[in-house]
């Protein structure tokens, strides 16, 4: 009677460790992201990340954030001013710093990543982030 009592519980615990539910760092960095990337960035880059032409850059199927993570996070973090070309269009303006921690920052930046068309499922974290530097 104890063995199966044993066994019982053996089973009832692999049933709970197998059904639990895996933590993704990728995805749960997203979902922060999207909620930054509502609250400071889509007012600008519009809810579809196609931004405003030559005004305010697309960073969906963004050839510049493709090729310039590092210059995309510093623009998030310390502000851009002066011209970039994205996909073959010139811009010219100014984005002020957001005040963003370096996890907020590597929060959107995963989020941009991977929205839009976008993908990179190489994770940017905030240790990344504070290695940036102007």
């Amino acid at each position: 009677m104890m063995k199966l009592f044993l066994i019982s519980i053996l089973i009832f615990t692999s049933v709970i460790t197998i059904n639990k539910p895996q933590n993704d760092p990728l995805k749960d960095s997203i979902n922060r992201g999207e909620e930054i990337y509502t609250d400071f960035c889509m007012s600008c880059h519009l809810p579809n990340g196609e931004g405003v032409k030559k005004m305010f850059p697309p960073l969906a199927k963004s050839d510049y954030l493709i090729k310039n993570q590092e210059a995309s996070i510093r623009a998030i973090k310390f502000g851009i001013t002066g011209p970039i070309t994205v996909n073959d269009i010139n811009y010219n303006n100014t984005m002020m710093p957001l005040g963003l921690s370096d996890k907020e920052i590597a929060d959107v930046m995963n989020y941009i990543n991977n929205s839009w068309g976008n993908e990179n499922k190489k994770i940017i974290t905030a240790e990344a982030v504070s290695k940036v530097n102007k």
